[in-house]
């Protein structure tokens, strides 16, 4: 059984400390979790000389559940829970930080606080649950929607008062207060001290002398002993017979013994019930509402059941059994987000056996060993919940679903008779507080582009998550009072306040109008605030807000503009939850009243999914009562012209149909009115984007080859990311550029502006900026001149030759050439130098810069607080026979060396572009040429990383496209080490080179070569990747279909290349997942 112990896979540490650098994170769960995602779902760590044992899959955690061979252990992480007084009666521990099912406390307090968690105990609560949730929605609602809601501080308060007033009958009256109670204060010192306590960071300050978090600890706990010892001599002082948890223990006889309970132990299960109680129960809300909120089918799926079950009346105790969907959300919630992440198991005192063995004798623990069983990673076993596991799908949690699951699968409240004694609690609570909030309020992310933050303290939270709530149709802040404390079975009628979306702020002579923005890279964005600038030329003062900021309140007594993108057939992340909301509205007139118009972009490349989203808002938007009153727009992104397009259909069809009476002045566009000054530059830092440090820069191809580069940084702290993410950058223009126009306006380098406030512009007004600031980073300057800029110039151009030259542009067939050649508006002056466009015209022509997204290159595996990017960097003559063409982001990237500042920001990538969760069983087969390189460097790292660690792993091959051998093969010499290392099987195809790659030129042609070792793979379950430009998806897609009908045919089942095409569009994103790049 010793050698059995001895195979678990221990990663190499360093004397004295160990493995204590192995999992050092700012989330300490998450250093243990990048351990076992290396070594696999059994580790062994040394911590400062103990070992401590890790378990991370369901099959393991069945035995460790076994009642009869272990129990619960207390965790070292508890440790900062007990008191450290010598005095005795200050020496009694609670039912969570008892050492054993021996411990004569922990005896005492379960048998006697069995019957206060009795069901008719807790129902009996919900009248006082219902009370606190009250607060937090009168609270939410005299806020406003603007107010970005502070969520696990706000369900922290809920949870806090809730535990209070029905366990012991006091009010912490936290939500009339600005800071949390001290109580919370002192408990987060308290368990973050535990959650540090083997952070490098922390053991270091405890190191230095002038350290005083030591005594800081001290206070804390005493001010927690103190409170719940003053609660339980309150009590005494002032009997009641209210039957709670305090009573419980007052006045509650152990129904063995007949003793009660010493104030001792009714003080250390104060604070057990105090923490416990609310902690974990306002982490599971939050992360509750990040997922419904992330996940809008599943957010109206909760609000509908809501509206279902309890209607506009009070919500009741009655209602909680029917709230089947709300408790499958709950549970999903749990089992991707655990609070408690694990606990702790030991071999039981009276298990005769000195070792017990785990995974049929492959393993074995002895009797000293505390085994850490990671549910936070038990919940996403690939073999129990599939190659979802990780995704957010409450229905996997109704009744007859989670029946089915293997008993250890779903273990977030523990196990055994040391389980969780408040469950029913916390479930109640929870259930009620989320019926109480979807019956009131629609919810919407601050930041859509949100990604989930994790914060540690003994419990797991949520981190920087806010979000806005805006009360839903019929409901006032006035009328909510009136509702909840109302003891009638409906909510009493209220006229609709309607809060005021784009009343606010106008002038006597302009009309409101609200435009719509969906987007994931800032396109649509930059076309709503485009949009924005000349409503005030067609008598309109127009308000832009994302979709999602509408649901439920879209106006209905003014005009709505609508422009959407669509990601792969999806909707982009600020407007899922829209289209969610459109998709399951019931009734054709839902929407009556509503006038609007649409405009989608799209890219043709994706041709099966091509304008999908503003097709079905158009199309939902009318079938539901709305009225279309201007012909949907669309452009096809890859023919460049998305602005040009969407400057032809406000003009032609937008605006006539919204404004037919308005005159606007098409002559010029407005110009922004500002004061110039001379002054030192300054810098202004843009949204959306964080500071990041350059810690690598070097370039990857021979001199004379188009250049590749690499750059590697460290992410700010929180930012985490997954192999296959893109890293989106927000650049600044090359220098180059922001010289040609100053030169053009003959603007000398200290030039500032103050752009008057009020200005309709994206640009910070009243303020004074340097203008090469502004150049260089807040506009687009090389993006291609759209229709209506040629329309500008033309009036301003001032002789007669340069004019009839720009009036040939007009025409649409010969407009096409500025766009195919990227003639930009600076090229038009500089070609045309008689056009006297004023600066301040020129400057409010301008797009705002928009961040650039790269693929990541690398794996967390070998380190989560860098990424890297692998990117090309573009210079060469300009198709406008203007200078040099410059790539913005290439050239701003290549001029970054180590320790420069870079503003960056994690986008998640297609949600099925990862490595497959089931890493052991499921091949993968990664298509690519060049750069498309860069997301496959990542799974191969995190490969190399794994089979480092001594996993087994399924095979991966690689089919790569480089010109040459040896001059741009990207990362040679490191896909080299990979693949003898058994991570990878790269099979190469050199262009300019093909008598190194036996014969074949390009990737399609390596395919279909070698397609017998891909039809064995494709047989054996193996998930196919694609990255790289349209021309590779499209070779490779005609080689894939023309495999697909040879090897039918084989098998007397013929096909077309048609229907082998349709073949692979079904099969997309299940087994063939696409990453197309421009």
């Amino acid at each position: 059984m010793a050698d059995a112990r001895n195979n678990i896979p221990s990663p190499p540490g360093l004397p004295i400390i160990g493995n204590i650098l192995d999992i050092q994170n700012e989330v300490p769960v998450k250093g243990i979790e990048h351990i076992v995602d290396l070594y696999g779902p059994i580790v062994k760590l040394n911590l400062f000389g103990k070992e401590r044992i890790t378990i991370a899959s369901v099959d393991l955690l069945e035995e460790l559940v076994d009642e009869k061979r272990f129990w619960k252990s207390p965790g070292d992480g508890l440790a900062s829970l007990e008191s450290t007084s010598k005095d005795a009666e200050k020496n009694h521990t609670g039912l969570f930080t008892a050492t054993s099912e021996e411990d004569m406390d922990w005896q005492q307090a379960h048998r006697t606080l069995m019957p206060a968690f009795g069901p008719i105990s807790i129902q009996s609560m919900f009248g006082e649950m219902h009370d606190i949730a009250s607060q937090l929605v009168l609270k939410w609602a005299r806020m406003g929607p603007t107010f970005r809601i502070p969520v696990t501080a706000d369900f922290t308060r809920l949870t806090l008062d809730t535990i209070a007033l029905c366990a012991m009958d006091y009010r912490f009256n936290s939500f009339y207060q600005d800071e949390l109670h001290p109580f919370v204060q002192a408990m987060n010192t308290s368990l973050t001290a535990s959650s540090d306590r083997l952070k490098l960071s922390s053991l270091v300050r405890k190191m230095l002398p002038w350290d005083k978090s030591g005594e800081k600890l001290k206070v804390d706990r005493e001010y927690m002993k103190v409170l719940s010892r003053d609660l339980v001599q309150v009590r005494r002082d002032n009997p009641t017979d209210k039957r709670d948890l305090l009573n419980a223990m007052v006045k509650g006889k152990d129904p063995k013994t007949g003793d009660m309970m010493p104030d001792g132990l009714i003080s250390a299960n104060m604070v057990t019930f105090l923490i416990a109680g609310h902690e974990t129960t306002s982490g599971l809300l939050s992360f509750a509402f990040v997922n419904l909120l992330q996940n809008p089918e599943a957010y109206f799926k909760a609000q509908q059941e809501v509206d279902r079950v309890v209607g506009r009346g009070k919500v009741r105790i009655e209602h909680m059994k029917d709230l089947k969907y709300i408790e499958a959300v709950l549970r999903e919630t749990l089992r991707l987000t655990p609070t408690v992440p694990a606990f702790t198991r030991s071999m039981r005192h009276d298990n005769p056996n000195d070792f017990e063995p785990l995974a049929g004798g492959k393993y074995a623990v002895n009797r000293n060993d505390k085994i850490l069983c990671l549910i936070s990673k038990t919940h996403r076993d690939p073999k129990v919940y599939g190659e979802n596991a990780n995704e957010f799908q409450p229905d996997r949690m109704l009744d007859e679903n989670f029946q089915r699951l293997p008993k250890a699968a779903w273990k977030p409240f523990g196990s055994g008779v040391r389980a969780c004694n408040g469950r029913a609690f916390a479930w109640q609570e929870a259930q009620m507080a989320i019926a109480l909030l979807l019956q009131t309020f629609i919810f919407r992310l601050d930041d859509p582009s949100y990604e989930m933050k994790i914060k540690q303290t003994l419990t797991l939270k949520p981190d920087e998550f806010y979000m806005r709530a805006t009360l839903r149709e019929g409901i006032t802040a006035a009328s909510l009072q009136r509702s909840l404390s109302s003891a009638e079975d409906t909510v009493t009628a209220a006229v609709h306040e309607g809060i005021s979306r784009t009343g606010s702020g106008l002038t006597e002579d302009l009309k409101p109008l609200t435009i719509l923005f969906g987007t994931n890279t800032g396109t649509c964005m930059s076309l709503a605030q485009k949009l924005s600038l000349e409503a005030r030329r067609h008598g309109y003062q127009a308000h832009v807000v994302d979709m999602d900021a509408v649901v439920e309140t879209i106006p209905k007594d003014h005009p709505v503009a609508i422009i959407t993108a669509s990601y792969e057939g999806e909707p982009p992340d600020n407007a899922a939850q829209f289209v969610t909301w459109l998709e399951m509205i019931k009734g054709e007139d839902t929407l009556s009243g509503l006038e609007y118009a649409v405009f989608g972009c799209g890219h043709s490349d994706w041709q099966s999914t091509f304008h999908r989203i503003p097709k079905l808002v158009d199309e939902l938007l009318e079938k539901h009562g709305a009225k279309r009153i201007a012909p949907r727009g669309l452009s096809n992104a890859a023919d460049g012209d998305m602005f040009s397009d969407f400057d032809t259909w406000t003009e032609h069809t937008f605006w006539p149909a919204v404004a037919p009476s308005s005159v606007a002045d098409h002559e010029v566009s407005t110009s922004l009115d500002m004061e110039m000054a001379h002054q030192n530059r300054s810098s202004y830092l843009r949204q959306d984007v964080q500071r990041a440090t350059v810690v690598d820069a070097k370039g990857l191809t021979a001199l004379g080859e188009p250049e590749k580069r690499h750059l590697e940084v460290r992410l700010p702290a929180g930012m985490t990311y997954e192999a296959g993410d893109y890293l989106a950058v927000l650049p600044l223009n090359p220098a180059e550029s922001v010289a040609r126009v100053m030169k053009h306006f003959g603007l000398a380098s200290d030039t500032t502006i103050n752009i008057k406030a009020g200005a309709a512009t994206f640009l910070p007004t009243g303020v004074t900026l340097s203008v090469a600031d502004v150049l260089r980073g807040f506009v687009e300057l090389n993006l291609p001149a759209t229709k209506r800029d040629l329309q500008s110039c033309i009036p301003v151009c001032k002789s007669p030759m340069e004019k009839a030259a720009l009036d040939v542009f007009t025409d649409k067939d010969n407009f096409a050439q500025i766009t195919e050649q990227r003639v930009s508006l600076l090229d038009l002056l500089e070609k045309y130098p008689s056009i006297e466009l004023a600066f301040g015209a020129f400057l409010s022509m301008l797009a705002p810069l928009r961040p650039r997204h790269y693929s990541i290159s690398s794996s967390p595996l070998a380190d989560p607080t860098t990424c890297s990017i692998t990117y090309s960097r573009i210079e060469e003559a300009a198709r406008s026979g203007v200078g040099r063409y410059i790539g913005v982001t290439g050239a701003y990237l290549s001029s970054l060396k180590s320790g420069d500042e870079i503003l960056v920001s994690v986008r998640a990538t297609n949600k099925f572009f990862h490595l497959p969760a089931d890493v052991a069983n499921t091949p993968v087969i990664l298509f690519g040429a060049g750069t498309g390189l860069a997301p496959f460097r990542g799974f191969i790292q995190e490969r190399a990383q794994q089979i480092a660690a001594g996993r087994q792993l399924a095979p991966a091959l690689m089919f790569m496209g480089c010109r040459f051998a040896s001059r741009d093969r990207l990362y040679g010499e490191e896909m080299d080490a990979w693949a003898k290392a058994g991570a990878i099987d790269i099979r190469y195809a050199f262009s300019r080179q093909p008598e190194s790659s036996e014969g074949c030129r390009y990737v399609q042609d390596r395919l279909l070569k070698d397609k017998a070792d891909v039809l064995q793979m494709w047989q054996n379950g193996a998930r196919f990747f694609t990255c790289g430009s349209p021309e590779v998806s499209e070779g490779l897609s005609r080689v894939a279909q023309q495999i697909l009908v040879e090897e039918r045919a084989q098998r007397g089942e013929p096909l077309t290349m048609e229907q082998a095409k349709e073949w692979f569009v079904g099969k997309r994103n299940e087994r063939f997942v696409v990453d197309v790049f421009a």
